[in-house]
This record gives structure tokens, C-alpha cells and sequence, in this order.
């Protein structure tokens, strides 16, 4: 297909052109599917539920009765009954988002930044700096990531911080790869070359070239790690090696509560319902937009 080219226009200017009626036929297919649609509302509500948590929550987080632990779920003045302390869950539920979130989102937005940029300038430059960057990160492909993550934070200490950096530096080698991978492939192509012909500079390329063509899919990739560093995150909380008690986390919450297992069994798998549908939330969202992206026509 041939593209005319206006008296003002460049070929700098074309992949511009093309990528904003690229992302609204991406937002056009998005708002046709359902599926992405529920989860994002889902996504959003326990986000705001988060939030504004000193706001809804019925009780306080950390006051609690050993007289009324192990009430039922529906139980009078507690709608999903209490926990090992007689805490309402429903109020360690909605604090909890907030723990939950800030570790399973916070560590792929740094990975997210941190391995976008050493995965650019590895991609771009190639040669020695692409082979000195990825044999290096290659040695945490190593270790399994629970494994990795586990060891990390095992050394460092347990704590809300050291969990955050632990998961960062597992998730950083691999938005790096598929960021140096990307780039690579952007690098050959023509229009690329034309505005090297044209006297730009690395930097002026890779900032108005580069980076359009390829954060797409290295955002729509680190979306689907979210449900993963969540899933890492309560792992690390129910060993020890995260949030630390009393501070209400839904791996935090869902090792305390493992006693009561036989006795209230409902109320003792909530925070393993949260984590679950939270993680399968954040995993159809990042399908329905890695599927929206994958525009042919």
C-alpha cells in the first residue's frame, strides 16, 4: 500500500499519523468487549473501595473481640464475619486492597519503567552494550521467579519496602527482554533509517521514533505481571517475608487465619477469594488489550 505524502508532511510525521488512528481503533475494539469491560469495573471498584477505605469500611481495622472471633459470615453486625482476633473481615478486606495492590501494582510500574529503558538502549545501540545488558540480566533467569523472589527478600529482611525492591528486581529482567526485543525489531524498519537520513539524532529518534511503536506492547505485557507479582506478593506476606502483623494484607491475613480453616472455613478462604479475583481480573484485562492491539486489518 502506497502513502502519499502531503507538502508538509515527513516521514517522521507518518508513524505519528498512523499510530493515533491505530490506538482509537484499539479504544473502539476495548469498548466492544465485555469480558474487559467487567473486569476493569471490578478492578476499579476495589481500587476506590482502597482508597477511599477510612471512608466505607464498616469498623476499625485493628480493633477486635475475642469474644465475637470466628463470627460467621452474615453474622449480626459483621456481614462477613470476623477473623482469628474477632476483627471485621469485611473492614480487613478493604484495608487489605490497599496493601495488595500497592505490592502487586507498585513493583511492575518500576520494573516497568527501570526495564523499558535498559531494554531501549540495549535494543537501539545493539553490539557489545546489547550483549553486556542481557548476559548480565540473563544470570536472574537462573533462579524461578518465586525462588528468586523468595531469596531476595529473605536477605533483605522481612518488611513492606524490602518486599516492594525484591519484586522489582524480578520482574525487571523480563520487561527488559521484551523490550530490548521490540526495539530490535523497530530499529530495521525504513522509517527509522529515513529519519537517520534525515539528520536526526539517537536521542531525538528514539524519543519520537522508538518509544510509540514499542511501549504498547511492553505496557500490554507488564499488565499481565500484575496478577503474578500479586499472586508473588501474598505468597511473600504468608511466609513472613512481607507486610508484617498487624497490618491487614490478604496473604497476610490468609496465613493467620489458616487455624480457624476447619472451624470457619468460609471466612478463612475471603482473602484467598480477593487474591484470586483481583489476579484473574488483572489477567482477562491484559488479554482483552493484547487482543485489541492485534489490529491486521
Amino acid at each position: 500500500m502506497s502513502l502519499a505524502l502531503d507538502a508538509g508532511s515527513t516521514p517522521a510525521t507518518l508513524p505519528a499519523q498512523r499510530s493515533r488512528g491505530y490506538w482509537s481503533r484499539v479504544l473502539r475494539r476495548l469498548s466492544r468487549d465485555p469480558v474487559t469491560l467487567a473486569c476493569a469495573a471490578i478492578l476499579l471498584l476495589i481500587l476506590l473501595a482502597a482508597v477511599f477505605a477510612p471512608l466505607i469500611a464498616p469498623a476499625d481495622p485493628f480493633k477486635g473481640s475475642m469474644i465475637k472471633r470466628l463470627q460467621p459470615i452474615g453474622a449480626e453486625g459483621f456481614l462477613l464475619g470476623t477473623d482469628e482476633l474477632g476483627r471485621d473481615m469485611l473492614t480487613r478486606l478493604i484495608y487489605g486492597g490497599r496493601q495488595s495492590l500497592l505490592m502487586g501494582v507498585l513493583p511492575v510500574v518500576l520494573a516497568f519503567g527501570i526495564g523499558t529503558t535498559i531494554g531501549v538502549i540495549a535494543g537501539y545501540v545493539g553490539g557489545r552494550v546489547n550483549m553486556v545488558i542481557m548476559r548480565t540480566l540473563d544470570v536472574f533467569y537462573a533462579f524461578p521467579s518465586v525462588l528468586l523472589a523468595v531469596a531476595i527478600s529473605g536477605a533483605l529482611g522481612a518488611g513492606l519496602n524490602n518486599c516492594l525492591l525484591a519484586l522489582t528486581l524480578v520482574f525487571v529482567p523480563q520487561v527488559t527482554r521484551v523490550a530490548e526485543s521490540v526495539t530490535t525489531q523497530v530499529r530495521q524498519l525504513d522509517y527509522i533509517e529515513a529519519a537517520r537520513m534525515s539528520g536526526a539524532g539517537p536521542w531525538m529518534i528514539v524519543r519520537e521514533q522508538v518509544l510509540g511503536n514499542v511501549l504498547g506492547p511492553i505496557f500490554v505485557y507488564s499488565t499481565g505481571l500484575i496478577s503474578v507479582c500479586m499472586i508473588l506478593a501474598s505468597g511473600l506476606s504468608f511466609l513472613g517475608l512481607g507486610v508484617k502483623p498487624p497490618e491487614p494484607e490478604w496473604g497476610l491475613m490468609l496465613n493467620t487465619l489458616r487455624p480457624a480453616i476447619f472451624q470457619n472455613p468460609l471466612v478463612a478462604a475471603l482473602p484467598g477469594a480477593m487474591i484470586f479475583i483481583t489476579s484473574i481480573c488483572f489477567n482477562l484485562l491484559a488479554d482483552g488489550i493484547r487482543s485489541a492491539m492485534d489490529i491486521r486489518s
